[in-house]
């Protein structure tokens, strides 16, 4: 394994204003709310990415620099706001496991805890930690209080077994606790680096700043995670769906064929990308096509090796019985002709309009296209009011 380079990727997640900033900022340095709008909000909008070193000091693991680097991890900070839960779902799609935090001085579960962990449970994301964080807002009978509560509530779920690490992330208390927990329950999988490699793309973006001379122009900059395989710089990758091309008042897609220029995980620069963490792939695209995330959702590989892009689906469906997410949880009503529905795979997240409907059986077409496998998992959300909760899952037939 190269130890430039993290191991595993691991999703942040639970109700909003619960924390998950803080603890990232804690085990890696990096502040991941660097949105104009989100440091104006005080919340996480976009995914955020942060690498963070875990070392061994004596028999304590600690994220202070010492001699013993025992594995890198990669973070990946996710919004807990209930509007922005496709922001969740995409990242959920891109990790080998996740903490769930939930704040001490709040009831358990709020709304989104509840949404987050079914959204992990329909992921069959199995490697997950409960941070009981902001313990320091509360006396030790309200901590006792919350901490019965956080154990009735992933009583017969996914998490039933996962470990409850008390944590002040603000006084960076117990994070040896949590370094350990870290350790135990989200190992290094096994990685098939003969695959054709697969990077979900979750970013996008230009790094020239405004005046730049042409010739000192740099390509654009894509940035996610690597599903499987691995890429070398001089790779020549196709990107899927690709560009919107408008013409004649039709709208299609084209994919975008580019090379990797260079490739940099955190603050190192390495020749090949293995999956494990997230990263930052410099490429000879004009910049204008990656301005402002906008090949966010896409799909990219080695040319003639992805896989199909749907302009529609024809999805078996699974309904959760009850919505997930709103304060009261109301029944999940069969799917309906005509009905809008969100659907998230990968890192892609798109809406498409049922045209038929054939008893668990839905016939949908994509306002925008994605590409992915026959065999991923789709999640399905409906809109109650002006809001998308997760209703369940789907899968391509």
């Amino acid at each position: 394994m190269d130890k430039k380079q993290p191991e595993v990727s691991i999703l942040l997640c639970g109700h909003v204003d619960s924390g998950k900033t803080t603890i990232t900022h804690l085990l890696t340095g990096k502040w991941t709310d660097t949105h104009s709008e989100e440091l104006k909000r005080g919340i996480t909008i976009r995914l955020g990415y942060a690498d963070a070193d875990i070392y061994k000091d004596n028999k304590t693991l600690t994220t202070n620099k010492t001699k013993t680097l025992v594995r890198k991890i990669s973070l990946v900070d996710a919004p807990g706001h209930e509007t922005l839960m496709a922001t969740m779902l995409s990242g959920s799609a891109i990790v080998d496991g996740a903490i769930l935090v939930i704040a001490a001085n709040e009831t358990c579960p709020q709304p989104q805890t509840k949404e987050h962990l079914m959204a992990l449970e329909i992921m069959g994301l199995k490697n997950i930690i409960l941070v009981q964080n902001k313990i320091d807002l509360v006396d030790e009978a309200q901590a006792v209080k919350n901490y019965k509560e956080i154990q009735a509530f992933i009583k017969g779920t996914i998490a039933e077994k996962s470990p409850i690490i008390p944590l002040s992330a603000q006084h960076q208390a117990n994070v040896e606790y949590l370094l350990e927990a870290i350790e135990k329950n989200i190992k290094t999988p096994k990685r098939d680096l003969k695959k054709d490699p697969i990077l979900l793309i979750a970013r996008s973006f230009d790094i020239n700043k405004p005046n730049t001379e042409i010739e000192k122009l740099k390509g654009g900059v894509i940035g996610g995670s690597l599903k499987q395989g691995k890429l070398k710089i001089g790779d020549k990758l196709e990107i899927k769906p690709g560009r919107k091309i408008e013409k004649q008042g039709k709208v299609s897609y084209e994919p975008i064929k580019t090379e990797i220029v260079s490739i940099q995980t955190g603050s190192e620069q390495v020749k090949e990308l293995i999956p494990g963490g997230n990263a930052a792939i410099l490429t000879t695209l004009d910049p204008s096509f990656v301005k402002a995330d906008s090949l966010t959702g896409n799909i990219a590989g080695l040319e003639n090796k992805l896989p199909e892009t749907y302009e529609k689906f024809k999805l078996k469906v699974h309904l959760l019985e009850r919505s997930v997410g709103t304060k009261e949880e109301i029944k999940v009503e069969p799917i309906k002709k005509l009905e809008p529905l969100m659907i998230n795979v990968n890192a892609a997240t798109t809406v498409g309009v049922v045209t038929e409907v054939h008893k668990d059986v839905a016939d949908i077409i994509l306002k925008i296209p994605v590409s992915c496998d026959k065999k991923e998992k789709l999640t399905i959300s409906r809109r109650y009011g002006t809001r998308w909760h997760l209703i369940g899952l789907a899968e391509i037939v």
